[in-house]
């Protein structure tokens, strides 16, 4: 996908300023205008800018001097100095102070065009080799997809079309299923890989300073709003943003956040000024988003916004083909951080892997791995290193709703209500974890903000029968 670039032109002559900005926007460039280096420095803490043609004359300052502030700024930023009285001296300042070049005015403007394109390649050259490192730094045992299980070679083929359109996509699956992972991947094999991606955890933000975070604030909008403030929808231009657990935003966020999927725009919390930025939306959740919008806590019209492309990540115990060799690429992980030798799993310790449930998927396999490398003796992992010698290992035939406690709602010809059920399981979920309600969370694949949120729409925890 072609991006518009945009360049900021800051020079004190209007006219020529407008001569410039016609050839540039012909070209295709989208161009920003200024004319002191106060409104100068405010674009560039207010919009995100791939190049600017500075004049070193400015009626408030010294373009020379700005050139450092430009660079704090935006390092990446690629600046071309213009003046009406070149010297060879200002010259080498300038490029000692980091212009990529410098012309004499009234400059060629051909000339000036093939210079802008020139310092545009080095800084796509530059985002280029960051995006490289970025990948290379993100393999992680976090990062890694294995795909040995038919389910998961199947999503991964339906990953990389996905990532070659430029459509939203909702990711679901349980928590712990890797779906920050898939949505990494998607960037990593879009058209813009070498721009940001940015995750949200719409979960974790309180109601309060969601909107903030996603679309800025100017100075004093809010109180503590002491600066102003770029928003993470800002800082993913032209990039991905990904907003995990989608299902827990609120409902006064979820329609701004509508708005801004149709077209792009949005405003800072404290701005009347209307922005516009070129995102892509992953979103990802837990949850059943239909039954979240037949029960009015999702709208409607932006889970049909977001259900265009969806990909389902199966939770790991249907894809036990992928069991053993998470293990073994965990432990071969760990090894080559530690630089000692890699630790094996006993034959015994492989087929009850195997046999359990993993409630907390993938994320809770890496942790028993981890515990039971810690705790091995000899090299090799045995059972009571990741379970302990009285912990009872839970079998994937045995689930919550076995406990014959369950079952005797259902007698006596009375048919318990659905959140009678609920109520239950979640009383079940809680015995089981000893009270952890992170945990329990975890076993029930849900958030443990929506866990604290059902427990207080019960008036009270529930008890255990």
């Amino acid at each position: 996908m072609k991006f518009r670039q945009k360049v900021l032109i800051l020079d004190d002559e209007e006219a020529l300023r407008r001569i410039i900005a016609q050839r540039l926007k012909r070209k295709g460039y989208e161009i920003l205008e200024a004319g002191t280096a106060q409104e100068g420095i405010s674009f560039l803490k207010d919009t995100l800018l791939d190049a600017v043609l500075l004049d070193i004359k400015l009626p408030d300052g010294d373009g020379l001097t700005l050139i450092p502030t430009f660079k704090q700024i935006q390092p990446d930023l690629q600046v071309v100095m213009l003046t009406g009285n070149g010297t060879i001296e200002s010259a080498i300042e300038a490029m000692k102070l980091g212009a990529y070049d410098y012309l004499t005015k009234p400059c060629n403007l051909s000339e000036l065009e093939i210079t802008l394109q020139k310092a545009l390649e080095k800084r796509e050259l530059l985002r280029e080799n960051k995006g490289l490192r970025q990948a290379v730094n993100r393999q992680t045992p976090e990062l890694k997809i294995i795909a040995e299980s038919a389910p998961m070679t199947a999503l991964l083929e339906m990953t990389e079309k996905v990532a070659q359109t430029d459509a939203s996509v909702l990711i679901q699956g349980e928590s712990g299923v890797g779906k920050e992972l898939i949505a990494k991947t998607i960037h990593l094999c879009s058209s813009r890989v070498n721009m940001s991606f940015i995750p949200v955890n719409s979960g974790a933000i309180p109601e309060s300073l969601i909107e903030s975070e996603l679309f800025g604030h100017e100075k004093g909008a809010f109180t503590g709003a002491g600066t102003q403030k770029i928003g993470l929808v800002e800082m993913a231009d032209k990039g991905t943003l990904f907003l995990d657990e989608i299902g827990e935003m609120p409902l006064s966020i979820q329609i701004k956040l509508l708005r801004f999927l149709e077209s792009g725009e949005f405003r800072r919390v404290g701005d009347t000024r209307l922005r516009q930025v070129n995102v892509r939306i992953v979103a990802a959740t837990n949850r059943d988003l239909r039954q979240e919008v037949s029960q009015g806590r999702f709208r409607e019209d932006l889970f049909y916004r977001l259900n265009g492309l969806t990909l389902i990540v199966p939770p790991l115990r249907e894809r036990r083909d992928d069991i053993l060799p998470l293990a073994n690429y965990f432990l071969e992980n760990q090894s080559k951080k530690s630089r000692q030798p890699a630790y094996s799993l006993l034959p015994e310790t492989k087929e009850q892997l195997l046999n359990y449930s993993f409630p907390g998927n993938v994320r809770e396999l890496f942790h028993l791995i981890e515990r039971g490398r810690i705790l091995a003796a000899d090299g090799t992992i045995a059972s009571k290193d990741i379970w302990g010698d009285s912990e009872q290992i839970v079998q994937t035939s045995s689930s919550l709703d076995s406990d014959e406690e369950f079952f005797n709602l259902f007698r006596n010809n009375h048919y318990p209500t659905l959140e009678e059920v609920e109520k239950h399981y979640i009383a079940a979920a809680l015995k089981k974890t000893k009270g952890n309600k992170t945990q329990t969370a975890g076993l029930l694949g849900i958030s443990v903000r929506n866990l604290y949120r059902k427990l207080q729409s019960y008036e009270s925890e529930p008890s255990n029968h």
